[in-house]
């Protein structure tokens, strides 16, 4: 079955159970399915074909739920577009995926209106679902779990951004795997993530609606609002970006809320430093729980209630494969740091007009990361770095990760990015990127004493950089490229 049949079967279950909140809206399972359906149709009549590509720039709401949805029943592919992007990156995803229509929230609309002009086959901007009437004609198409069902374009980090193509079937085992972590029809599950991400449309609007819950939408994060919704709707399941739940420990801090319905709240995207964890069981009453993935297969491990190692990323969930590979492609032994390899049915299927990149990423069936992790012996994952951002000092391997992590356990610090730059003698040199926290103050000297008595001496950082926040992507990542730069400066 596809993800919009499966809709449709959760409605029947539950035509009068609350699906969606948006603030002061809401719509039932029985209203979602026959919006979605009478919208599905009015993409065919519009022209589209089982296929074609639509956009959806939206903010988090129940009419992007909606054109997610109808785009699933009339088996067109949805394009998320970050509402972060400006003209000419949005212009690049529009042209690349050859996108027919485009649905803009109003909010969004001009810089979807400004990257118009270089989109040839884009045919129409709408910034508002359009009147669909009742009529019944035409029939909605059959379409296959394996059609694709989204392309969610990556992050960029280090190359333009790739559109990673998920099927019926790979969204579906996504679902399946959010499921076996704790989610499940009974619990109102609180989005605070873009939906126009693979955490926001596969991890919790996916999993949520096909197995009945109730999905209260956050439109833009706040963490007063984000701590208010938990607190007025019984929030109990709910996961979000490392950068989100610094300052919502601090909010909950400074002014506590009820969450006492909280039960599980995972949190993935980026590091998740130790010291976060633990002010996080401090203040929350219950543990962050780090989950890895990744747009191409999310999730891949995670730590659970009762089989966590605090600093590892956990073990592979139920149905995932996952190998440590060394440079030649073959099984790294347990405690040797490789690349981390993943096969499952939520596989993405591949890049989205990239073949050569798709080679790359899927050989034989697994799913290469490009991270690197070591395996224990009880069969937990820690991750080491990223294969692209090891730091090679004087002909040793030093990962970011490692140093964040000793600098994150100074209590002056709030956020920390640690990367390579040019040394004459060495090849590189570790520079670390730090802001602090409010009414907070540090020298250089004293961190790299504070990091000296954690770390060896090659791995401490030669320069500090003091930064009043450190640069976020349109998903919310530290940007390391932006940081190398700076570190190149001095």
């Amino acid at each position: 079955m596809n993800l919009g049949d499966l809709l449709h079967a959760t409605a029947g279950r539950h035509p009068q159970k609350t699906a969606l909140v948006c603030g002061a809206e809401a719509v039932s399972y029985g209203e979602l399915d026959q919006a979605t359906t009478a919208l599905a149709r009015w993409f065919l009549r519009e022209g589209l074909h089982p296929g074609d590509r639509v956009a959806i720039h939206w903010s988090n709401s129940i009419p992007a739920v909606k054109l997610f949805f109808a785009c699933f029943k009339a088996g067109l592919i949805a394009v998320p577009v970050n509402h972060r992007l400006k003209p000419a990156e949005i212009a690049y995803l529009l042209e690349h995926s050859k996108a027919a229509l485009c649905f803009s929230d109003p909010e969004l609309a001009a810089l979807a209106e400004g990257a118009r002009g270089e989109c040839p086959s884009l045919r129409q901007i709408y910034t508002k679902i359009p009147e669909t009437g009742a009529d019944q004609e035409p029939s909605l198409p059959a379409v296959d779990a394996g059609q694709p069902a989204v392309i969610i374009y990556t992050s960029g980090t280090t190359s333009r951004p790739k559109g990673a193509t998920h099927s019926h079937a790979s969204l579906f085992r996504t679902a399946e795997l959010i499921w076996s972590m704790g989610a499940d029809g009974g619990q109102n599950m609180l989005v605070i993530t873009s939906m126009m991400h693979i955490s926001g449309i596969g991890l919790q609007i996916v999993p949520a609606l096909l197995c009945g819950a109730t999905a209260i939408l956050i439109p833009a994060f706040d963490p007063g609002t984000v701590l208010d919704a938990i607190e007025r709707f019984q929030c109990s399941f709910s996961m979000g970006l490392p950068a989100m739940m610094q300052v919502l420990v601090e909010e909950q801090s400074r002014r506590p809320r009820d969450l006492r319905s909280l039960k599980t709240w995972f949190s993935g995207g980026d590091t998740v430093p130790l010291s976060l964890q633990e002010r996080f069981q401090a203040v929350f009453g219950l543990p962050l729980q780090e989950l890895y993935g990744m747009t191409e297969h999310c999730p891949i491990c995670t730590n659970l209630p009762g089989a966590m190692r605090s600093g590892s990323v956990g073990r592979p969930l139920d149905g995932v494969e996952v190998r440590v590979v060394d440079l030649f492609g073959a099984d790294a032994p347990a405690g040797e740091k490789g690349e981390m390899a993943v096969r499952s049915p939520a596989n993405f299927t591949g890049y989205w007009n990239n073949p050569e990149a798709t080679a790359a990423a899927l050989r034989d069936g697994w799913l290469h990361t490009g991270d690197l992790v070591r395996r224990d012996g009880e069969g937990y994952f820690w991750f080491e770095g990223r294969m692209k951002e090891i730091i090679i000092r004087g002909g040793s391997n030093i990962s970011p990760q490692e140093v964040e992590e000793a600098l994150y356990q100074h209590p002056a610090v709030f956020e920390a990015g640690v990367v390579g730059a040019p040394h004459p003698v060495y090849g590189e040199q570790v520079v670390a990127c730090v802001s602090l926290r409010n009414g907070h103050r540090l020298t250089g000297p004293e961190l790299q004493d504070f990091a000296r008595q954690r770390l060896a001496d090659y791995k401490v950082p030669m320069h500090i950089v003091f930064l009043a926040a450190l640069p976020r992507n349109a998903t919310g990542k530290i940007l390391k490229t932006t940081l190398r730069e700076q570190a190149a400066k001095g």
